[in-house]
């Protein structure tokens, strides 16, 4: 049996910021300030979903989902 694991990948990165671009995307992935990659596999990085919340919180917090402006 398989035990889910909360990633995300480039694309799912994407969609929580709002669809922006993918080259906006790869710049963002590369930042310093992002977290690491959770794994690289044959198909490219995936990031532990609770990592990329987290930097989102303090570098967009607009994008927060628990902003409450």
């Amino acid at each position: 049996m398989t035990t889910p694991i909360d990633v995300m990948g480039p694309y799912e990165i994407r969609a929580r910021l709002g669809h922006i671009s993918r080259q906006r995307t790869t710049a963002i992935i590369h930042r310093d300030d992002f977290p690491a990659p959770a794994a690289t596999l044959a198909m490219g990085s995936i990031w532990h979903t609770t990592d990329v919340e987290g930097w989102i919180d303090r570098r967009r917090p607009r994008l927060s989902r628990t902003h409450t402006d």
